[in-house]
């Protein structure tokens, strides 16, 4: 079974995920700002996570950068969620390198195929 984590802060948005991604081979775990996805991907290690971009306490590309920085952690897959056209940091710094960026609105279908290239990813490492 693959473990996906999502973590946004609108409870709509995270039920419509985890209603797309609704599958028995997949675990799905829910945080709802970024500093308790980051404890959760340190704990569980799941096998994917889908961030959104802007959230309390860390926003998705500070918990990017804290993923990407941990080598324990940095293959994990990261999908970050933006409304943004070009996702950046504060002071217009490249954004860190992440699987993919999904712009909202995005399509369930496009979050699935994602979500199947992520996994397939780390299938093969």
């Amino acid at each position: 079974m693959k473990t996906l984590l999502i973590a946004d802060d609108d409870p709509d948005l995270r039920l419509l995920l985890q209603t797309t991604l609704e599958d028995p081979a997949y675990r799905i775990l829910e945080a709802s700002d970024g500093e308790s996805a980051l404890h959760l991907v340190r704990q569980e290690r799941p096998d994917v996570v889908i961030l959104d971009r802007m959230m309390p306490k860390l926003d998705g590309l500070e918990v990017a950068e804290a993923v990407l920085a941990d080598p324990a952690i940095r293959h994990i897959p990261l999908i970050l969620l933006t409304a943004l056209e070009q996702p950046a940091v504060g002071g217009g710094e490249p954004a860190p390198e992440v699987f993919a960026y999904l712009l909202k609105p995005f399509s369930p279908l496009q979050l699935l195929e994602t979500v199947r290239q992520a996994l397939d990813q780390t299938s093969m490492a």
